[in-house]
Protein backbone atom coordinates (compact mmCIF):
# COMPACT_ATOMS: atom_id res chain seq x y z
CA UNK A 1 0.00 0.00 0.00
CA UNK A 2 1.25 3.45 -0.81
CA UNK A 3 2.34 5.54 1.87
CA UNK A 4 0.27 8.72 2.88
CA UNK A 5 2.56 11.95 1.75
CA UNK A 6 3.43 14.65 4.01
CA UNK A 7 1.54 18.00 4.53
CA UNK A 8 1.60 19.72 0.71
CA UNK A 9 4.12 23.37 0.62
CA UNK A 10 1.85 26.03 2.08
CA UNK A 11 3.55 28.41 -0.48
CA UNK A 12 2.68 26.31 -3.84
CA UNK A 13 -0.04 24.09 -5.93
CA UNK A 14 1.66 20.67 -6.00
CA UNK A 15 -0.21 18.57 -8.11
CA UNK A 16 -0.08 16.51 -4.31
CA UNK A 17 -1.93 19.75 -2.97
CA UNK A 18 -4.23 19.87 -5.63
CA UNK A 19 -5.28 16.02 -5.39
CA UNK A 20 -5.68 16.50 -1.75
CA UNK A 21 -7.76 19.78 -2.22
CA UNK A 22 -9.76 17.27 -4.26
CA UNK A 23 -10.47 15.00 -1.68
CA UNK A 24 -11.22 16.83 0.75
CA UNK A 25 -13.68 19.09 -1.47
CA UNK A 26 -15.46 16.15 -2.86
CA UNK A 27 -16.08 14.99 0.68
CA UNK A 28 -17.98 17.85 1.68
CA UNK A 29 -19.90 17.82 -1.29
CA UNK A 30 -20.78 14.20 -0.43
CA UNK A 31 -22.14 15.50 3.02
CA UNK A 32 -23.91 18.83 1.54
CA UNK A 33 -25.98 16.62 -0.87
CA UNK A 34 -27.36 14.09 1.75
CA UNK A 35 -30.01 16.41 2.66
CA UNK A 36 -31.72 17.33 -0.48
CA UNK A 37 -30.68 14.00 -1.35
CA UNK A 38 -33.24 12.45 1.38
CA UNK A 39 -36.05 15.29 0.53
CA UNK A 40 -36.28 14.63 -3.13
CA UNK A 41 -36.72 10.72 -2.28
CA UNK A 42 -39.18 11.28 0.90
CA UNK A 43 -42.27 10.54 -0.84
CA UNK A 44 -41.28 7.99 -3.32
CA UNK A 45 -39.42 5.81 0.00
CA UNK A 46 -42.62 6.78 2.22
CA UNK A 47 -45.15 4.74 -0.38
CA UNK A 48 -42.85 1.67 -0.24
CA UNK A 49 -42.06 1.24 2.81
CA UNK A 50 -45.36 2.46 4.33
CA UNK A 51 -43.73 5.19 6.23
CA UNK A 52 -46.19 8.34 7.57
CA UNK A 53 -44.87 11.71 7.50
CA UNK A 54 -44.46 12.12 11.10
CA UNK A 55 -41.90 8.81 10.82
CA UNK A 56 -40.39 9.86 7.59
CA UNK A 57 -38.52 13.11 8.52
CA UNK A 58 -35.84 10.79 10.14
CA UNK A 59 -34.51 10.64 7.22
CA UNK A 60 -34.02 13.92 7.11
CA UNK A 61 -33.75 15.13 10.93
CA UNK A 62 -31.71 11.68 11.72
CA UNK A 63 -28.96 12.88 9.41
CA UNK A 64 -28.62 16.22 11.12
CA UNK A 65 -28.71 14.86 14.19
CA UNK A 66 -25.79 12.84 13.78
CA UNK A 67 -23.97 15.85 12.34
CA UNK A 68 -24.06 18.42 14.60
CA UNK A 69 -24.58 16.22 17.90
CA UNK A 70 -21.17 14.20 17.59
CA UNK A 71 -18.92 17.18 16.14
CA UNK A 72 -17.64 17.08 19.80
CA UNK A 73 -17.08 13.90 19.78
CA UNK A 74 -15.24 14.42 16.44
CA UNK A 75 -12.72 16.92 17.83
CA UNK A 76 -11.91 14.60 21.00
CA UNK A 77 -11.12 11.54 18.71
CA UNK A 78 -8.77 14.11 16.56
CA UNK A 79 -7.34 15.14 19.65
CA UNK A 80 -6.46 11.46 20.69
CA UNK A 81 -4.98 9.68 17.48
CA UNK A 82 -4.82 12.68 14.91
CA UNK A 83 -6.60 13.80 11.72
CA UNK A 84 -5.66 11.09 8.63
CA UNK A 85 -7.46 7.57 10.17
CA UNK A 86 -10.71 9.13 11.50
CA UNK A 87 -11.10 11.06 8.18
CA UNK A 88 -10.77 7.81 6.11
CA UNK A 89 -12.89 5.49 8.54
CA UNK A 90 -15.35 7.73 8.36
CA UNK A 91 -15.40 8.33 4.45
CA UNK A 92 -15.51 4.24 3.84
CA UNK A 93 -17.82 3.51 6.72
CA UNK A 94 -20.09 6.51 4.63
CA UNK A 95 -19.84 4.19 1.59
CA UNK A 96 -21.31 1.19 3.12
CA UNK A 97 -23.82 2.77 4.54
CA UNK A 98 -24.97 4.44 0.96
CA UNK A 99 -24.87 0.50 -0.10
CA UNK A 100 -27.20 -0.54 2.70
CA UNK A 101 -29.41 2.46 2.62
CA UNK A 102 -30.37 1.41 -1.10
CA UNK A 103 -30.80 -2.26 0.41
CA UNK A 104 -33.05 -1.51 3.06
CA UNK A 105 -36.45 -3.41 3.23
CA UNK A 106 -37.80 -1.16 6.23
CA UNK A 107 -37.66 2.26 7.86
CA UNK A 108 -35.87 1.16 10.73
CA UNK A 109 -33.05 0.08 8.60
CA UNK A 110 -33.08 3.05 6.37
CA UNK A 111 -33.18 5.67 9.11
CA UNK A 112 -30.41 3.98 11.24
CA UNK A 113 -28.26 4.08 8.04
CA UNK A 114 -29.05 7.96 7.45
CA UNK A 115 -27.98 8.49 11.46
CA UNK A 116 -24.69 6.76 10.51
CA UNK A 117 -23.93 8.92 7.28
CA UNK A 118 -24.44 11.85 9.53
CA UNK A 119 -22.23 10.67 11.83
CA UNK A 120 -19.42 10.04 9.20
CA UNK A 121 -20.18 13.75 8.33
CA UNK A 122 -19.13 14.96 11.88
CA UNK A 123 -16.34 13.56 11.31
CA UNK A 124 -15.12 14.26 7.40
CA UNK A 125 -16.39 18.08 7.23
CA UNK A 126 -14.67 19.88 10.29
CA UNK A 127 -11.50 17.48 9.83
CA UNK A 128 -11.40 18.58 6.08
CA UNK A 129 -11.43 22.33 7.29
CA UNK A 130 -8.56 21.64 9.52
CA UNK A 131 -6.62 19.57 7.14
CA UNK A 132 -7.01 22.28 4.25
CA UNK A 133 -5.81 24.72 7.30
CA UNK A 134 -2.80 23.20 7.76
CA UNK A 135 -1.83 22.27 4.57
CA UNK A 136 -2.30 25.96 3.32
CA UNK A 137 -0.47 28.81 4.71
CA UNK A 138 -3.05 31.84 5.62
CA UNK A 139 -3.05 34.42 2.72
CA UNK A 140 -4.04 33.76 -0.54
CA UNK A 141 -2.82 30.24 -0.77
CA UNK A 142 -5.60 29.35 2.01
CA UNK A 143 -8.13 31.77 0.63
CA UNK A 144 -8.14 30.35 -2.57
CA UNK A 145 -8.36 26.53 -1.17
CA UNK A 146 -11.49 27.32 0.83
CA UNK A 147 -12.99 29.24 -1.58
CA UNK A 148 -12.74 26.13 -3.62
CA UNK A 149 -13.75 24.29 -1.00
CA UNK A 150 -16.49 26.52 -0.34
CA UNK A 151 -18.02 26.26 -3.81
CA UNK A 152 -18.25 22.15 -3.72
CA UNK A 153 -20.09 22.68 -0.52
CA UNK A 154 -22.36 25.19 -2.14
CA UNK A 155 -22.71 23.04 -5.05
CA UNK A 156 -23.15 19.65 -3.35
CA UNK A 157 -27.07 20.60 -2.01
CA UNK A 158 -27.65 22.10 -5.58
CA UNK A 159 -26.09 18.53 -7.14
CA UNK A 160 -28.30 16.53 -4.46
CA UNK A 161 -31.23 18.06 -6.11
CA UNK A 162 -30.86 17.34 -9.67
CA UNK A 163 -28.90 13.61 -9.05
CA UNK A 164 -31.33 12.44 -6.81
CA UNK A 165 -34.16 14.04 -9.08
CA UNK A 166 -33.11 11.99 -11.79
CA UNK A 167 -32.39 9.02 -10.88
CA UNK A 168 -35.09 8.66 -8.72
CA UNK A 169 -37.19 9.21 -11.82
CA UNK A 170 -35.57 7.36 -13.95
CA UNK A 171 -34.38 4.53 -11.85
CA UNK A 172 -35.92 4.27 -8.44
CA UNK A 173 -34.89 5.95 -4.97
CA UNK A 174 -32.52 2.89 -3.99
CA UNK A 175 -30.31 4.13 -6.61
CA UNK A 176 -30.31 7.25 -5.41
CA UNK A 177 -29.29 6.58 -2.20
CA UNK A 178 -26.83 4.18 -3.09
CA UNK A 179 -25.07 6.54 -5.97
CA UNK A 180 -22.45 8.12 -3.46
CA UNK A 181 -21.00 5.01 -2.53
CA UNK A 182 -18.69 4.80 -5.80
CA UNK A 183 -17.66 8.44 -5.28
CA UNK A 184 -16.98 7.91 -1.50
CA UNK A 185 -14.94 4.55 -1.88
CA UNK A 186 -12.85 6.59 -4.84
CA UNK A 187 -12.08 9.72 -2.73
CA UNK A 188 -10.69 6.99 -0.44
CA UNK A 189 -8.48 5.43 -2.38
CA UNK A 190 -7.59 8.50 -3.10
CA UNK A 191 -7.03 9.58 0.08
CA UNK A 192 -4.96 6.73 0.95
CA UNK A 193 -2.20 8.45 -0.87
CA UNK A 194 -2.83 12.07 -0.40
CA UNK A 195 -4.52 12.61 3.50
CA UNK A 196 -1.61 13.73 5.00
CA UNK A 197 -0.49 11.91 8.15
CA UNK A 198 0.20 14.54 10.35
CA UNK A 199 -2.60 16.65 8.84
CA UNK A 200 -3.24 19.56 11.31
CA UNK A 201 -2.69 20.17 14.93
CA UNK A 202 -4.60 17.95 16.99
CA UNK A 203 -6.66 19.57 19.64
CA UNK A 204 -10.66 19.86 20.80
CA UNK A 205 -13.48 21.19 18.04
CA UNK A 206 -15.70 21.49 21.29
CA UNK A 207 -13.84 21.75 24.09
CA UNK A 208 -10.42 23.93 24.06
CA UNK A 209 -7.76 24.56 26.60
CA UNK A 210 -7.42 28.10 26.92
CA UNK A 211 -5.01 30.15 28.95
CA UNK A 212 -2.54 29.24 31.62
CA UNK A 213 -4.13 27.65 34.11
CA UNK A 214 -5.29 24.78 30.92
CA UNK A 215 -8.96 25.77 31.79
CA UNK A 216 -11.51 24.03 29.57
CA UNK A 217 -14.45 25.99 27.99
CA UNK A 218 -17.35 24.25 26.18
CA UNK A 219 -20.07 25.40 24.08
CA UNK A 220 -22.80 26.53 27.43
CA UNK A 221 -19.96 29.42 27.99
CA UNK A 222 -18.85 29.73 24.34
CA UNK A 223 -22.32 30.76 24.07
CA UNK A 224 -23.22 33.37 26.62
CA UNK A 225 -21.35 35.83 24.11
CA UNK A 226 -24.67 37.32 22.58
CA UNK A 227 -23.22 38.14 19.19
CA UNK A 228 -22.25 34.10 18.48
CA UNK A 229 -25.77 33.05 20.48
CA UNK A 230 -27.63 35.25 17.99
CA UNK A 231 -25.36 33.95 14.94
CA UNK A 232 -26.51 30.48 16.12
CA UNK A 233 -29.74 30.75 16.57
CA UNK A 234 -30.05 32.84 13.06
CA UNK A 235 -28.41 30.29 11.32
CA UNK A 236 -30.64 27.56 12.76
CA UNK A 237 -33.88 29.28 11.94
CA UNK A 238 -32.46 29.51 8.55
CA UNK A 239 -31.18 26.35 7.79
CA UNK A 240 -34.61 24.96 9.85
CA UNK A 241 -37.19 26.95 7.71
CA UNK A 242 -35.66 25.84 4.17
CA UNK A 243 -35.27 22.22 5.50
CA UNK A 244 -38.93 22.35 6.54
CA UNK A 245 -40.20 23.84 3.11
CA UNK A 246 -37.97 21.26 1.68
CA UNK A 247 -40.08 18.38 3.44
CA UNK A 248 -43.31 19.72 2.87
CA UNK A 249 -43.08 20.96 -0.39
CA UNK A 250 -41.98 17.64 -1.48
CA UNK A 251 -44.67 15.83 0.04
CA UNK A 252 -46.89 18.37 -1.63
CA UNK A 253 -45.92 18.67 -5.14
CA UNK A 254 -45.16 14.68 -5.42
CA UNK A 255 -48.18 13.58 -3.16
CA UNK A 256 -50.78 16.05 -4.11
CA UNK A 257 -50.09 17.56 -7.26
CA UNK A 258 -48.52 14.55 -8.70
CA UNK A 259 -45.08 16.07 -9.92
CA UNK A 260 -42.35 13.77 -10.26
CA UNK A 261 -39.15 13.37 -8.58
CA UNK A 262 -37.28 15.27 -10.86
CA UNK A 263 -39.64 18.49 -11.15
CA UNK A 264 -39.76 18.73 -7.91
CA UNK A 265 -35.63 18.89 -7.36
CA UNK A 266 -35.72 21.11 -10.29
CA UNK A 267 -38.42 23.90 -8.48
CA UNK A 268 -36.26 24.09 -5.34
CA UNK A 269 -32.88 24.65 -7.63
CA UNK A 270 -32.95 28.33 -8.13
CA UNK A 271 -32.43 29.11 -4.67
CA UNK A 272 -29.31 27.01 -4.45
CA UNK A 273 -28.18 28.09 -7.32
CA UNK A 274 -28.28 32.08 -5.89
CA UNK A 275 -26.06 30.59 -3.25
CA UNK A 276 -23.70 28.87 -5.34
CA UNK A 277 -22.74 32.05 -7.79
CA UNK A 278 -22.72 34.46 -4.61
CA UNK A 279 -20.02 32.32 -2.54
CA UNK A 280 -17.52 34.41 -4.02
CA UNK A 281 -18.47 37.61 -3.54
CA UNK A 282 -19.99 37.30 0.03
CA UNK A 283 -17.54 38.63 2.02
CA UNK A 284 -17.15 41.51 0.23
CA UNK A 285 -20.83 42.21 1.00
CA UNK A 286 -20.31 41.50 4.69
CA UNK A 287 -17.22 44.10 4.49
CA UNK A 288 -18.89 46.69 2.74
CA UNK A 289 -22.07 47.11 4.36
CA UNK A 290 -21.47 44.96 7.57
CA UNK A 291 -22.65 41.09 8.97
CA UNK A 292 -26.00 42.42 10.91
CA UNK A 293 -27.02 44.51 8.37
CA UNK A 294 -26.88 41.82 5.94
CA UNK A 295 -28.40 39.09 8.11
CA UNK A 296 -30.97 41.44 8.98
CA UNK A 297 -32.04 42.48 5.19
CA UNK A 298 -31.70 39.06 4.77
CA UNK A 299 -33.33 37.28 7.52
CA UNK A 300 -36.36 39.15 6.29
CA UNK A 301 -36.81 37.74 2.89
CA UNK A 302 -37.83 33.76 3.68
CA UNK A 303 -40.61 34.31 5.88
CA UNK A 304 -41.87 36.35 3.43
CA UNK A 305 -41.94 33.90 1.20
CA UNK A 306 -43.07 31.20 3.33
CA UNK A 307 -46.32 32.99 4.04
CA UNK A 308 -47.07 33.72 0.56
CA UNK A 309 -47.18 29.68 0.36
CA UNK A 310 -50.29 29.66 2.85
CA UNK A 311 -52.16 30.72 -0.95
CA UNK A 312 -51.64 27.85 -1.85
CA UNK A 313 -54.20 25.23 -2.17
CA UNK A 314 -53.95 21.91 -4.34
CA UNK A 315 -52.26 21.81 -7.98
CA UNK A 316 -49.71 25.00 -8.51
CA UNK A 317 -48.69 27.12 -10.76
CA UNK A 318 -44.86 27.28 -10.62
CA UNK A 319 -43.94 30.66 -11.73
CA UNK A 320 -47.11 32.12 -9.51
CA UNK A 321 -47.32 30.30 -6.65
CA UNK A 322 -43.42 28.87 -6.18
CA UNK A 323 -40.43 30.37 -7.83
CA UNK A 324 -41.53 33.72 -5.97
CA UNK A 325 -40.80 31.90 -2.74
CA UNK A 326 -37.84 29.62 -3.75
CA UNK A 327 -36.07 33.03 -5.20
CA UNK A 328 -36.62 35.01 -1.72
CA UNK A 329 -35.34 31.89 -0.34
CA UNK A 330 -32.39 32.21 -1.91
CA UNK A 331 -32.23 35.88 -1.29
CA UNK A 332 -31.92 35.04 2.56
CA UNK A 333 -28.94 32.93 1.96
CA UNK A 334 -27.07 34.72 -0.16
CA UNK A 335 -27.48 37.73 2.17
CA UNK A 336 -27.13 35.46 5.65
CA UNK A 337 -25.04 32.66 4.67
CA UNK A 338 -21.65 33.48 4.93
CA UNK A 339 -22.56 36.98 6.77
CA UNK A 340 -23.90 34.66 10.04
CA UNK A 341 -20.02 32.66 10.31
CA UNK A 342 -18.45 35.93 9.84
CA UNK A 343 -20.32 37.96 13.00
CA UNK A 344 -20.11 34.48 15.08
CA UNK A 345 -16.10 34.21 14.53
CA UNK A 346 -15.60 38.16 13.96
CA UNK A 347 -13.27 39.15 17.51
CA UNK A 348 -12.29 35.72 18.24
CA UNK A 349 -8.84 34.67 18.37
CA UNK A 350 -7.30 32.13 16.66
CA UNK A 351 -6.40 29.77 19.72
CA UNK A 352 -10.58 29.90 20.13
CA UNK A 353 -11.76 29.75 16.79
CA UNK A 354 -12.51 26.16 16.55
CA UNK A 355 -14.64 26.18 19.09
CA UNK A 356 -16.73 29.00 18.19
CA UNK A 357 -16.69 27.36 14.47
CA UNK A 358 -17.69 24.05 15.96
CA UNK A 359 -20.74 25.54 18.06
CA UNK A 360 -21.47 27.09 15.24
CA UNK A 361 -22.20 24.80 12.93
CA UNK A 362 -23.64 22.27 15.13
CA UNK A 363 -26.19 24.45 15.40
CA UNK A 364 -26.96 24.72 11.62
CA UNK A 365 -27.70 20.97 11.45
CA UNK A 366 -29.34 20.72 15.36
CA UNK A 367 -31.62 23.45 14.52
CA UNK A 368 -32.29 22.07 11.09
CA UNK A 369 -33.44 18.97 12.69
CA UNK A 370 -35.55 20.59 14.86
CA UNK A 371 -37.58 22.43 13.00
CA UNK A 372 -37.80 19.55 9.96
CA UNK A 373 -39.47 17.34 13.19
CA UNK A 374 -41.65 20.28 14.29
CA UNK A 375 -42.62 20.86 11.02
CA UNK A 376 -43.26 17.05 10.54
CA UNK A 377 -45.54 16.84 13.55
CA UNK A 378 -47.48 19.92 11.91
CA UNK A 379 -48.22 17.44 8.31
CA UNK A 380 -50.45 14.80 9.30
CA UNK A 381 -52.02 12.41 6.70
CA UNK A 382 -54.07 14.90 4.83
CA UNK A 383 -51.46 16.76 2.69
CA UNK A 384 -53.82 19.89 1.98
CA UNK A 385 -54.60 21.27 5.49
CA UNK A 386 -51.11 19.65 6.80
CA UNK A 387 -49.43 21.68 4.35
CA UNK A 388 -51.42 24.79 5.47
CA UNK A 389 -50.33 24.15 9.23
CA UNK A 390 -46.56 23.11 8.43
CA UNK A 391 -46.22 26.12 6.32
CA UNK A 392 -47.53 28.20 8.98
CA UNK A 393 -44.70 26.97 11.54
CA UNK A 394 -42.41 27.09 9.14
CA UNK A 395 -43.49 30.98 8.58
CA UNK A 396 -42.89 31.38 12.54
CA UNK A 397 -39.52 29.68 12.71
CA UNK A 398 -38.19 32.49 9.75
CA UNK A 399 -40.06 35.25 11.33
CA UNK A 400 -38.28 34.07 14.62
CA UNK A 401 -34.46 34.43 12.65
CA UNK A 402 -35.24 37.55 11.28
CA UNK A 403 -36.07 39.02 15.03
CA UNK A 404 -33.01 37.39 16.37
CA UNK A 405 -31.02 39.35 13.11
CA UNK A 406 -33.20 42.68 14.13
CA UNK A 407 -32.12 42.66 17.84
CA UNK A 408 -28.15 41.88 16.45
CA UNK A 409 -28.62 45.62 14.55
CA UNK A 410 -30.32 47.31 17.56
CA UNK A 411 -27.04 45.79 19.48
CA UNK A 412 -24.51 47.55 16.83
CA UNK A 413 -26.02 50.74 17.54
CA UNK A 414 -23.41 53.82 17.46
CA UNK A 415 -21.78 53.90 20.70
CA UNK A 416 -23.05 50.30 21.54
CA UNK A 417 -20.88 48.65 18.95
CA UNK A 418 -17.85 48.20 20.85
CA UNK A 419 -19.24 47.79 23.97
CA UNK A 420 -20.69 44.49 22.39
CA UNK A 421 -17.36 43.41 20.75
CA UNK A 422 -15.09 44.23 24.10
CA UNK A 423 -18.45 41.84 25.72
CA UNK A 424 -17.76 39.16 23.61
CA UNK A 425 -13.84 39.24 23.67
CA UNK A 426 -13.76 40.11 27.08
CA UNK A 427 -12.64 36.14 28.38
CA UNK A 428 -10.63 35.74 25.18
CA UNK A 429 -7.52 37.04 26.33
CA UNK A 430 -4.54 34.13 26.93
CA UNK A 431 -0.97 33.62 26.62
CA UNK A 432 1.10 31.62 24.65
CA UNK A 433 0.42 27.94 24.44
CA UNK A 434 -2.99 27.91 25.80
CA UNK A 435 -3.83 24.71 23.50
CA UNK A 436 -4.58 23.91 20.08
CA UNK A 437 -7.99 23.47 18.03
CA UNK A 438 -9.25 22.43 14.88
CA UNK A 439 -10.05 25.16 12.64
CA UNK A 440 -13.63 24.83 11.31
CA UNK A 441 -15.38 26.99 9.28
CA UNK A 442 -18.59 26.21 7.34
CA UNK A 443 -17.87 26.58 3.27
CA UNK A 444 -18.32 30.15 2.02
CA UNK A 445 -16.33 31.68 4.14
CA UNK A 446 -13.00 31.28 3.25
CA UNK A 447 -12.31 34.74 1.68
CA UNK A 448 -14.64 36.71 3.48
CA UNK A 449 -13.42 36.44 6.94
CA UNK A 450 -10.32 38.13 5.72
CA UNK A 451 -12.35 40.97 4.85
CA UNK A 452 -13.46 41.91 8.04
CA UNK A 453 -10.15 41.92 9.10
CA UNK A 454 -9.98 46.09 8.54
CA UNK A 455 -10.18 49.41 10.78
CA UNK A 456 -13.46 48.52 11.82
CA UNK A 457 -11.66 45.73 14.42
CA UNK A 458 -9.29 47.86 15.51
CA UNK A 459 -10.66 49.57 18.29
CA UNK A 460 -11.45 46.13 20.19
CA UNK A 461 -7.78 44.52 19.60
CA UNK A 462 -6.43 47.80 21.23
CA UNK A 463 -8.81 47.11 23.87
CA UNK A 464 -8.00 43.35 24.46
CA UNK A 465 -4.54 44.23 24.44
CA UNK A 466 -4.59 47.16 27.20
CA UNK A 467 -6.62 44.36 29.51
CA UNK A 468 -3.97 41.72 28.94
CA UNK A 469 -1.39 44.65 30.17
CA UNK A 470 -3.00 45.46 32.91
CA UNK A 471 -3.41 42.11 33.55
CA UNK A 472 -0.01 41.73 33.60
CA UNK A 473 0.25 44.87 35.73
CA UNK A 474 -1.82 42.68 38.02
CA UNK A 475 -5.06 44.76 37.27
CA UNK A 476 -7.26 41.75 36.22
CA UNK A 477 -8.45 40.85 33.00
Amino acid sequence: MRTATTVPSPTTWSPAGRGLLFVLSGTMLLDALEVSTAAVTLPPISDDLGLPPVSSHWLISGFALAFGGLIPVAGRVVARVGSRRPYLTALLVFAAASVAGGLAGDGPLLMATRVVKGACAAFTAPIGLAIIAAAFREGTARGRAMSVYALFGAGGFTCGLVVSGVLTTVLGWRWTLAAPAPAALALFLAGLRLVPRDAGAPGGVMAEKTGTAGREEGPAAVLARGRLLRSCLGAATLNGSFWGLLLVGSLHLQVVAGWTALQTALAFVPATVLLLVSVPYSGRLAERYGPARLIAVGAAAPPIGYALLLRLDGTPSYTVDILPTVLLVGAGYVLCFAALHIQATTGVPDSRKGLVSGVYQSSVQLGGALAVWLTALAAPADPVPGHHAAVGLITGVGTLGFLVALAGVISHRPGRSERSASNDEGSDHDHAGGGTSLSLRPSGVGTAERGTRGPRRQPSRHGRHDRQGRAHRGGGG
